[in-house]
């Protein structure tokens, strides 16, 4: 259940744009403001007048960093913008993107939305070789990867990057006269390309040129390595795609409802998925709702294939953002009260259906269940829009080891006694890929499976020496 971001934390939000005659830092930051969702820690941008980079970043949400100040000092024609959460690398501003490295040929400011499984290995390389490091981030690794590796221009020092590079890596890339756009060969993280007057945008998701007046045109292929500039726009292959593996999870949570990915309105996707969970686990109720926001699409789809109305029995503070001031102990025991209040007028006596998104960790089921039978629920039957997860991500989601994740460990009855629901039931794979209707082998499926697209076993021997519980070895 994703109500704070605790149960996980969502992949990077990345924007740029070359765009010659428009406020170019301006732009990026109401983008970045689009892409909130994907990263509450740091958001940062850097622009270029032609000549010189610039970069101004800081710690906590977009509306906190920037001011009219600080945007007045990024003057320029290109910009790259960054909302960020740790995958790797601690949450310090020292870490904040884009990322500024120069070498011989010059600078590059790099932002990242992804993982690198190998970032160990080529930092040790590199740091052999001369290169020095300021962050504990694989995206620095990245950067340093670009500026070492051979090739006469930016892009061909890249595309020469590329093969070295195990992961996910979704990438905007400012040098002082163009703006580079990057996706790994498997397609893990989104990536969509856009114009906007004489000018050009990338961005993680769709959702951010609607915000600043932007139109789609496509999507970076898999593999692609895409560079705008006075020029105009050139493509090209960067690396072969053997296959795709896209996060399945950009679908049933972590890109917005309404953007498009591989031209599929999420909302719409989400929805299906309710209508699959309806078909699946039916159950006699007299309301149906959905965990707000990131399940309302799911909980409409659920009510209108069963025929039970769909009710908001939770009303979520959508002023509740990312806070420097620490909870005293009285708010913190509160918990999800920060965040949803139930109305208990709706609730009274009644049978109530509630539509999630995931439980990970379930932390917070339990607390958000507890909630609604003290506001008078009489039944409580959890429906879920993913199966369970029980195998952790490398690929850019931090959400959780192992050892944490609650279907690892437990049995769906087991499951659904510790949550104090009714009853409970997860939307099956077959399911999930008939709703969002792409074909299976397209899908990075993971967290479900166990079955990873790129051999990740130093990263588990890794993790799973870190997640034992104490005591344990």
């Amino acid at each position: 259940m994703v109500v704070g971001k605790a149960s996980w934390r969502e992949s990077c939000g990345i924007f740029g744009t070359y765009a010659p005659g428009e406020e170019v830092a301006r732009l990026t930051f109401f983008a970045l403001f689009a892409l909130q969702h994907r990263g509450q820690e740091s958001s940062g941008i850097a622009t270029s007048d032609g000549k010189r980079i610039r970069l101004y970043a800081g710690m906590g949400l977009v509306s906190q960093v920037f001011n009219e100040a600080a945007l007045s000092q990024l003057p320029g024609i290109i910009a790259i913008g960054h909302n960020r959460y740790s995958t790797t690398g601690s949450s310090r501003l020292i870490n904040a993107q884009p990322i500024l490295v120069k070498g011989a040929q010059g600078e590059i400011a790099l932002g990242h939305n992804g993982n690198i499984v190998n970032a160990g290995l080529l930092r040790r390389e590199l740091e052999e070789q001369g290169y020095h490091f300021s962050t504990s981030t694989d995206s620095e690794v990245i950067a340093n990867l670009i500026l070492a590796s051979p090739g006469q221009t930016w892009p061909e020092k890249v595309a020469c990057a590329m093969p070295r590079l195990q992961g996910a890596y979704s990438m905007v890339i400012l040098t002082p006269e163009a703006l580079i756009g990057v996706r790994d060969p498997l397609g893990v993280r989104p990536l969509c390309l856009g114009s906007v007057n004489d000018g050009w945008v990338i961005a993680s998701e769709s959702c951010a040129l609607d915000h600043i007046g932007a139109s789609f045109l496509r999507e970076v292929e898999p593999g692609e390595v895409v560079v705008t500039g006075a020029n105009g726009i050139d493509s090209f292959k960067g690396i072969e795609s053997q296959h795709k593996a896209i996060c399945v999870f950009e679908y049933i949570y972590f890109a917005r409802p309404d953007s498009v990915i591989n031209g599929r309105l999420l909302y719409q996707a989400r929805q299906i998925m309710g209508e699959e969970l309806a078909e699946e686990y039916p159950v006699a109720a007299d309301i149906v709702t959905g965990i707000p926001d990131s399940a309302t699409a799911a909980g409409i789809g659920y009510a209108q294939k069963s025929g039970i109305p769909f009710s908001e029995v939770l009303l979520k503070n959508r002023y509740a953002v990312r806070t420097f001031i620490e909870p005293d102990q009285r708010i913190r025991e509160l918990g999800v009260r920060l965040k949803f209040n139930p109305l208990p007028q709706v609730l009274k006596g009644k049978q109530l259906i509630i539509v999630d998104d995931s439980i990970v960790r379930g932390t917070t089921t339990p607390r958000v269940i507890g909630l609604l039978r003290k506001a008078g629920a009489k039944e409580i039957h959890v429906r879920v829009c993913a199966p369970p997860i029980r195998y952790p991500c490398f690929f850019g989601v931090d959400m959780a080891t192992q050892w944490e994740l609650i279907a690892a460990r437990k049995s769906i009855p087991q499951i659904r006694e510790f949550i104090g629901a009714d009853s409970l039931g997860y939307l099956s794979l077959e399911g999930l890929i008939k709703a969002i209707g792409l074909p299976r082998d397209v899908f990075c499926l993971a967290c479900l499976t166990g079955e990873y697209p790129i051999p990740v076993q130093l990263e588990m021997d890794k993790l799973a020496l870190e997640s034992l519980p104490r005591g344990v070895s």
